[in-house]
């Protein structure tokens, strides 16, 4: 069927979805508004436990000192790219009190110690990702980049505080990767958080870590910051949202496995094993 079959309210429909942005409601996470401003936060949940101390930390920080540059050239100018940094160890700390605009953000070099509360930090992060506390734009808002990272398996009830999450509609919309860090990562639990083995790499080596916090976060932010379109196959079938933000998903997997793969072929990254 073309466009010149299909119904004003269908016309409308696909119009909508193709040149707007999608405003997350904490009740209806996929109702829209006519303001133009476009808002992406990216969350960092970041651990800082005691085996992360030394080297692992060390080139944690040196990495994201750098990767920031780098995140200011990704999105458009209407778009407002936010970052914001959980760490999580025997508490749970946010690194600013607020999500802070990626040209002002300036990073604050992390130290380790402590255990592994990473179900304490997926319940914080649900709390802050709501309307009434780190996600408040008042513009359009892309739904959250969330990046987590960690070398162990946690020494809480994950389980129960990635229950808290999934129950969240932020989390469920929101692009999400892992990195496992060193050889006692658990890439299975990973994939938990994220929903998708293709979307958890692991880091055996400084220089695969560097790789891989850079490749990723750079890759999921530019995926989040765009409009995105699925090719309507069918005519008679009307686009879907939670259609497109699988289709996001499920880039950001195929994009982190190709630079996975091309690595393992061209090794141009150093895979020295051992910190």
């Amino acid at each position: 069927m073309s466009n010149g079959n299909k119904t004003e309210k269908e016309l409308q429909s696909q119009t909508d979805f193709e040149d707007d942005l999608l405003d997350f409601d904490d009740d209806d996470p996929l109702s829209a508004t006519g303001v133009s401003k476009k808002s992406l936060v990216i969350f960092f949940l970041i651990d800082t436990s005691g085996s992360m101390r030394g080297k692992k930390i060390g080139e944690l920080n040196t990495v994201m000192e750098e990767l920031i540059p780098e995140i200011r050239r990704v999105g458009e100018a209407d778009t407002d790219v936010k970052v914001a940094v959980l760490t999580f160890s025997t508490d749970v700390s946010w690194m600013y009190a607020e999500p802070i605009s990626i040209e002002d953000f300036e990073w604050s070099r992390l130290r380790a110690d402590g255990v592994t509360s990473m179900g304490e930090a997926f319940k914080e992060l649900s709390s802050r990702m709501s309307r009434n506390s780190y996600l408040n734009s008042p513009s359009l808002s892309f739904a959250p980049v969330i990046f987590l990272m960690t070398d162990g398996y946690p020494s809480d009830d994950y389980k129960a505080g990635l229950a808290a999450l999934q129950a969240n509609s932020w989390y469920k919309f929101g692009l999400k990767a892992a990195l496992g860090i060193g050889s006692e990562a658990n890439d299975d639990m990973l994939a938990e958080f994220t929903g998708s083995k293709d979307t958890v790499v692991h880091a055996y080596s400084g220089g695969q870590l560097a790789q891989m916090i850079k490749v990723v976060a750079v890759t999921a932010s530019q995926i989040g910051s765009k409009s995105m379109t699925l090719s309507d196959e069918r005519d008679d079938e009307e686009l879907n949202e939670e259609d497109v933000y699988a289709a996001k998903q499920k880039l950001l997997g195929q994009q982190i496995q190709e630079f996975v793969n091309n690595q393992d072929e061209n090794d141009t990254v150093s895979f020295d094993t051992g910190w």
